[in-house]
């Protein structure tokens, strides 16, 4: 091999197979989706504790996706390898919220679809799911669920407390039981009439009532 051979080599004839304009529009737009994603998660973020980290993992991995796929569609052979070289790849990042799933799912999508030229679709497609995620995601239900978690010390205390409490609840029902001597405590799910609380000092002022805690949740729950 001379040294104007290394020169003519497919690795540097791969330089121009794609252009540059191509790629800077194919990159600036994938970075305007991974934005709206970015914005969409924020405004979305139902989890305990907001990760910036995430939000920002998702703009980088639709450009990420963009190059790879520019890289890909401009070599079929490059592709062949692409593909043995990502099936190693092994995520062990522990995905707490389902609907982050969906998040990374719109991000590699968009960055696919963005990088095969199908650029009002990936347009379009990307403002038809931010809207309805936005719509949808925090959608409030129109009863909080609470919890009350009752302790007594007999039967008879319990059973006038349960009474009590379906009196002033619109709807009630016995999630878990716990017996012990001298003490019963209940987890009971409960629908409010209205925003009053007060009947639970009334209720952990009963006689033999030990305590009363009321506590709202927003996981899921049946209606």
């Amino acid at each position: 091999m001379t040294f104007s051979d290394i020169f003519k080599s497919s690795f540097l004839e791969n330089i121009s197979s794609v252009s540059i304009l191509d790629m800077v529009i194919a990159i600036a737009l994938a970075y305007c989706v991974g934005m709206l994603i970015f914005f969409v998660y924020k405004k979305t973020c139902s989890a305990v504790m907001y990760s910036s980290s995430f939000g920002v993992t998702l703009i980088a991995l639709t450009m990420i996706t963009t190059v790879v796929i520019l890289a890909v569609t401009s070599n079929v052979v490059l592709s062949l390898g692409m593909v043995g070289a990502l099936s190693i790849v092994r995520f062990r990042t522990a995905i707490k919220e389902p609907l982050d799933i969906a998040y990374l799912f719109w991000s590699i999508a968009a960055g696919i679809v963005l990088a095969a030229g199908l650029i009002p679709l990936a347009v379009f497609g990307s403002l038809m799911i931010a809207v309805v995620l936005l719509c949808f995601v925090n959608q409030k239900p129109h009863v909080n669920p609470y919890i009350i978690v009752l302790r007594c010390e007999d039967k008879e205390a319990e059973k006038k407390a349960t009474e009590y409490v379906k009196a002033q609840v619109k709807k009630m029902s016995v999630k878990s039981k716990t017996v012990q001597k001298g003490m019963i405590e209940l987890n009971l799910d409960v629908r409010l009439k209205d925003e009053d609380t007060d009947f639970i000092n009334e209720l952990a002022e009963m006689e033999k009532v030990s305590s009363a805690v009321l506590v709202s949740y927003n996981g899921e729950f049946l209606g």
